[in-house]
C-alpha cells in the first residue's frame, strides 16, 4: 500500500520548532541557513527564540513553517531516503503546498522562502486591517454553511475557505458578513461558530490582489517537474506539470483548501499511511477524523526522523 507525505499550514508554528533537527542533522541546519540567506535576515533566531507574536505574523510564519518541513525532509534524506520510489504523493495545507513542492523539487528552498515571504506580505496587504475576518464552523453540513454565507454576503464577500474535515469548515470574507454568517450557522444548528484570531480573510475573493502578485512571483522563479505528483488544494487531483502547478498555486490564494477531500482522495487511491512532515500534528489529527483506515505518522523531530527511517526503509 502507498505512502503519502503531507505538510502543515499556518497555525502549526511554535517557538523552538525545528531546533532539535538543526542540532542533530547538519543537512537540516543547512536548510535554515539557506532560508536565512534567501530572506537576508536571521529567521532561524526568530523560529527558535521568538517572540511568538512576531513568529506568528503571516509573513514570518509561512517561510518558517516551510523551513522546518524542509529541514525534516533533508534529515530524512541524509542516509539515502528518497521521495521517488518511497512516496506516491505529496500535498500540503495552504502554505504547506509550497513545502510539499519544495520537498519534491519543484522549486529550491531559497525560492520557496522568498515566494512565501511575498505571499505572506501580499495576503496581509490585500485587505486593510479590521475589514476582513474568518470563522470556524463546527458541526454543520457544508450545504447549510454555504447557504449561510450566501445569505450573509449580500453583495459583499463571504465564502467557505477551508474544508478541514471532521465537521470543521472555515469561512472567510468581509468582517460584517462573516460575523452574520457565523450567527446564522449557530441558528442553523452548528455546535460552535468561533471567530478566528487571524490577520486577513485568507482563501477568499478579497485576496485577489495577492493572487495577482503571486502570479508574477511564480513566473519569475525556476520551476521543475516534481519527483512525485502533488495533490492540489484547489482541484484535489495530482499533477507533475510545472505550469499547471503554478496556475493552481495562484488559484489557491482565493480558492478553497479542500483538505477533507484530499484525505478522502488518498484513501480512494491506495494510500494507507500519511506522514505529516514538519511542525505539529494538526494534519494527523484531521486525517484520523476523516479516514480512520489511514495510518498517520509525524516527521518533525530528530526522534521522529529516526522512527520514520526505520518504518519506511
Amino acid at each position: 500500500m502507498a505512502v503519502a507525505f503531507t505538510f502543515p499550514g499556518q497555525g502549526s508554528q511554535a517557538v523552538g520548532m525545528g531546533k532539535d533537527l538543526a542540532d542533530a542533522f547538519p543537512e537540516a541546519r543547512r536548510v535554515f541557513e539557506e532560508v536565512d540567506a534567501a530572506l537576508g535576515e536571521n529567521l532561524s533566531k526568530l523560529i527558535w527564540e521568538g517572540p511568538e507574536e512576531t513568529l506568528t505574523l503571516t509573513a514570518n510564519a509561512q517561510p518558517a513553517l516551510m523551513a522546518v518541513s524542509l529541514a525534516a525532509m533533508r534529515a530524512l534524506e541524509a542516509p539515502g531516503f528518497s521521495l521517488k520510489g518511497k512516496v506516491a504523493y505529496v500535498a500540503g495545507h495552504s502554505l504547506g503546498e509550497y513545502s510539499a513542492l519544495a520537498a519534491a523539487g519543484f522549486v529550491s528552498v531559497g525560492d520557496a522562502a522568498k515566494l512565501l515571504r511575498t505571499r505572506g506580505n501580499a495576503m496581509q496587504a490585500a485587505v486593510p486591517a479590521g475589514e476582513g475576518a474568518m470563522a470556524a464552523i463546527i458541526g454543520l453540513e457544508q450545504a447549510d454553511v454555504e447557504a449561510a454565507c450566501a445569505e450573509a454576503a449580500k453583495g459583499s464577500v463571504c465564502q467557505v475557505a477551508n474544508d478541514n474535515g471532521g465537521g470543521q469548515l472555515v469561512i472567510s470574507g468581509a468582517k460584517a458578513a462573516v460575523e452574520l454568517a457565523a450567527k446564522l450557522c449557530t441558528e442553523k444548528g452548528a455546535k460552535r461558530a468561533l471567530m478566528l484570531q487571524v490577520s486577513a480573510p485568507f482563501h477568499s475573493a478579497l485576496m485577489a490582489p495577492a493572487a495577482a502578485i503571486m502570479r508574477e512571483a511564480l513566473a519569475s522563479v525556476a520551476k521543475h517537474a516534481p519527483v512525485v505528483p502533488v495533490v492540489s488544494n484547489v482541484t484535489v487531483t495530482p499533477t507533475s506539470d510545472p505550469d499547471e502547478i503554478a496556475r493552481r498555486l495562484v488559484e489557491q490564494v482565493t480558492g478553497r483548501v479542500r483538505w477533507r477531500e484530499t484525505v478522502e482522495w488518498f484513501g480512494a487511491n491506495g494510500v494507507s499511511s500519511l506522514y505529516e512532515v514538519g511542525a505539529g500534528k494538526v494534519l494527523s489529527g484531521l486525517a484520523r477524523r476523516i479516514n480512520r483506515d489511514i495510518a498517520t505518522g509525524a516527521i518533525g523531530t530528530a526522534a521522529e526522523v529516526e522512527a520514520a527511517l526505520a518504518a519506511l526503509g
